[in-house]
């Protein structure tokens, strides 16, 4: 297993089930307690977990929501518990139809660490970089490592296995290590925003959050491009994030970081920037770009090789699809590998993974499609975004006020029903209908 983050984490799991030993190769050496780490450069920004990924979680570590409520991640109904605006409306804060937990990226995957961990099967090599494959273009028979910070001159040591899963992230050299093994590397589709974001976390010194109001949510669209969202922390703290894109990112000094909440279509998180108690630093994060790696499309490419989590499919962090996407693709690789009609060949579990993430792509890199001055190669309007884009705009209009639309498509942006969903009958006479539903003229700051 290359990575030992969460889709790490998760695969190898899994893998303990079909293999006596899994053994986690991670460049980093894991902190005792539930810290961020350099190998996850997003740890210190925004987390959410979808509910998709919260019934993926529970489905294969039993009893871990229980764990996770217990070490104090906040529990957000949506959209009861969120003061949220979006295209130009903000949200009836009807009671909660779906649920997302915000808590820390470091303590969720601290607890998923200690869960995984625990199993004798799975042996874990810190401080370890993967620099390249064992095999050729046929099979894939191991991984070349080499401890960190050794000298770039270093002979790598080769480890033997099975099975070699990369779950390196968004930055992975899998294509690479194929290329020298004289195999293909996979297609790449990338939709390309140019989004940038900075966090901060503050104490609410104003009252706004914490009772009748847990969190604060302003979604950008083409014609608004800039973002923010408030978030309540485990420790009761809340960290705060700004977007923008290409040319106009948010700032990390701290001065021009609250200034650039003017830039909002509203002055509430300005406000609450302004009379709030930073706790941290400005921190920027800039690579968001949307990538899908077609290991599922024809070529040269050798059995024994898979790709899980962000090392297959990466996507705008601004979605918050990541962490339940890394679940989801966990149980499809458990599904595909214990399957009685099918043999799990490499070609077969890889499509699976692959289909695991396929809505999470489809919602992400269909709204970044839209943006200006998006760049990237997969940015063709099918002849089905035209045929049902003008639908689903209604559905978009008319979900911050209406209690059919709303569940309908709260429940595809979570991941947990198909897009089919929004196109149900009773959906389908709310949208094309139903009165346009009234929606509150200034931020409600109560249910």
């Amino acid at each position: 297993m290359v990575g030992g983050s969460l889709a790490g984490l998760l695969a190898a799991h899994v893998l303990t089930a079909h293999a006596d030993r899994v053994t986690v190769v991670e460049r980093d050496r894991y902190p005792e307690g539930p810290v961020p780490r350099a190998g996850v450069p997003q740890s210190r920004h925004p987390h959410v977990l979808l509910e998709a990924g919260q019934l993926a979680l529970e489905e294969l570590l039993p009893g871990f929501l229980g764990e996770l409520r217990a070490a104090g991640a906040p529990r957000v109904g949506m959209p009861e518990d969120m003061v949220q605006w979006q295209n130009g409306r903000w949200f009836t804060r009807l009671p909660a139809t779906t649920h997302l937990y915000t808590g820390s990226r470091a303590q969720l995957e601290q607890l998923v660490r200690r869960r995984v961990l625990a199993d004798p099967a799975i042996t874990v090599a810190e401080g370890t970089d993967a620099v390249g494959l064992l095999g050729d273009a046929s099979r894939v028979r191991g991984v070349l490592l080499r401890d960190r910070g050794a000298a770039p001159d270093a002979r790598p040591r080769p480890v033997e296995a099975d099975l070699v899963v990369d779950a390196s992230g968004r930055g992975t050299k899998a294509p690479r290590w194929l290329a020298d093994l004289g195999a293909e590397a996979p297609p790449e589709e990338v939709i390309d925003t140019g989004l940038a974001y900075a966090s901060r976390v503050y104490r609410d010194t104003t009252g706004t959050l914490g009772g009748h109001a847990l969190g604060i949510n302003i979604v950008p669209n083409p014609a608004q491009p800039y973002g923010a969202v408030v978030l309540p922390l485990e420790d009761g703290t809340h960290i705060a994030t700004m977007s923008g894109l290409r040319g106009d990112e948010p700032p990390t000094d701290e001065e021009e970081f609250t200034a650039y909440a003017k830039k909002l279509p509203h002055p509430l998180v300005h406000r609450w920037l302004r009379d709030s108690e930073p706790l941290t630093p400005v921190r920027g994060f800039g690579r968001t770009s949307n990538v899908r790696r077609r290991y599922d499309l024809p070529g040269r490419r050798p059995a024994g090789f898979l790709a899980t989590g962000d090392a297959l499919c990466t996507f705008n962090p601004i979605y918050g699809q990541g962490m339940a996407v890394a679940a989801l693709n966990a149980v499809a690789l458990r599904d595909a590998l214990a399957d009685p009609r099918r043999t799990p060949s490499t070609a077969r579990v890889q499509r699976a993974l692959l289909a695991a993430s396929r809505q999470a792509w489809d919602i992400s890199a269909g709204a970044d499609k839209k943006m200006p001055g998006v760049l990237g190669n997969a940015l063709t309007v099918t002849a089905a975004d035209r045929l049902a884009g003008p639908y689903l705009r209604r559905v978009q209009d008319r979900y911050p006020g209406d209690p059919v639309i709303g569940p309908a498509f709260r429940s595809v942006l979570t991941l947990t029903a198909p897009l089919t969903s929004v196109f149900a009958p009773k959906v389908v006479r709310a949208v094309l209908f139903g009165p346009a539903p009234r929606t509150p003229a200034e931020p409600p700051m109560t249910a």
